[in-house]
């Protein structure tokens, strides 16, 4: 199907994955509509800086808000929901705001689409619902096993994706990336978290560094949005986005500093580390689905989207507090 003059709208299209998303939509032809969290400054989060912020319709408002939802829908054929709390430590402190964003919003979000006669939501789920492996590589039929209040949070809104695509036959997709990293993303996240630390530290401060991730480029994760928006046959099912390749975070420090030429420490910090029971062990993707379903496939290696990382958070430092903890 072609974008060209489709509606659609974005919800967190200020953020780091739906910045992005929007302006792949934008460049593609869409009228794109994005959904931002209101701030009493007016920010509009990364979508202020982005080269298609003009040609982006933003409305600010509360996931949680059916009415700003209801005018964000208008005359939409595609929701593209990625309206999140997304960070896992601060999930151990206020998980009710977890169940008020990503549980009541994703509701929220359904039922307005239901109503406004949307063609296809694609839902917006994450890898730590699976949490630690079991069986590698991890396929959408292995088990939830949520190890974090985050968790719980996202694998309740995918189970409630779900039901209103089997009650209502409702065209729901849900797309579950896993480490999505690149230009723009938080210091909550580990890859700008060594990479900022070895740009302007004297040492790399991490929690377990046993742990291993499978990391996948931003233009990735958005290219599997989009190939799961046109994609037939595919309403109430759920699609992995992954490389299949894991490592460890204790190497992904030292992939990092060889990219940058640095040899500092790499330290255990307790402060950083989840409660032990907590911490996922391994993930690792089977993105064979996505592959059979709509031809979906990562491009970039990780050597590859590192240097991209690195070469944009070089030119945006200042935008990080490289020696505070960020949750």
């Amino acid at each position: 199907m072609a974008w060209t003059n489709r509606r659609v709208l974005v919800t967190g299209a200020g953020g780091f994955i739906g910045s992005h998303l929007a302006e792949r939509l934008t460049g593609a032809g869409a009228i794109t509509r994005a959904l931002v969290r209101y701030t009493s400054s007016g920010s509009r989060g990364w979508l202020d800086s982005s080269p298609a912020k003009a040609d982006v319709e933003v409305l600010a408002g509360d996931i949680c808000d059916r009415e700003i939802l209801a005018r964000a829908m208008q005359g939409v054929d595609t929701v593209f929901h990625l309206a999140a709390l997304i960070g896992i430590p601060y999930s151990y402190d206020a998980p009710a705001s977890y169940v008020r964003t990503n549980v009541e919003g994703t509701l929220a979000v359904l039922q307005v689409a239901r109503a406004a006669g949307v063609r296809r939501v694609v839902h917006t789920s994450t890898s730590e619902v699976y949490g630690s492996a079991i069986r590698v590589p991890i396929d959408e039929d292995h088990p939830l096993h949520t190890q974090s209040p985050y968790a719980a949070s996202k694998a309740s809104a995918d189970l409630m994706a779900m039901s209103f695509q089997r009650a209502f036959g409702a065209e729901i997709v849900t797309v579950r990336p896993f480490n999505t990293y690149g230009p723009r993303q938080s210091a909550r996240a580990v890859i700008p978290t060594i990479i900022t630390q070895a740009l302007g530290g004297s040492a790399i401060r991490l929690g377990n560094l046993s742990p291993t991730r499978d990391f996948l480029y931003v233009r990735d994760t958005v290219e599997g949005f989009v190939c799961a928006a046109d994609a037939a046959n595919v309403a109430g099912r759920t699609f992995n986005l992954g490389t299949g390749q894991d490592i460890s975070i204790g190497d992904l420090a030292r992939t990092i500093q060889s990219l940058l030429g640095t040899d500092l420490p790499v330290l255990t910090d307790d402060v950083r580390e989840r409660p032990a029971a907590s911490e996922v062990d391994r993930l690792c993707a089977d993105a064979s689905a996505a592959r059979t379903a709509f031809g979906w496939s990562p491009k970039h290696d990780l050597a590859d989207g590192l240097r991209q990382t690195i070469a944009w958070m070089k030119d945006h430092l200042e935008r990080y507090r490289i020696d505070a903890y960020s949750i």
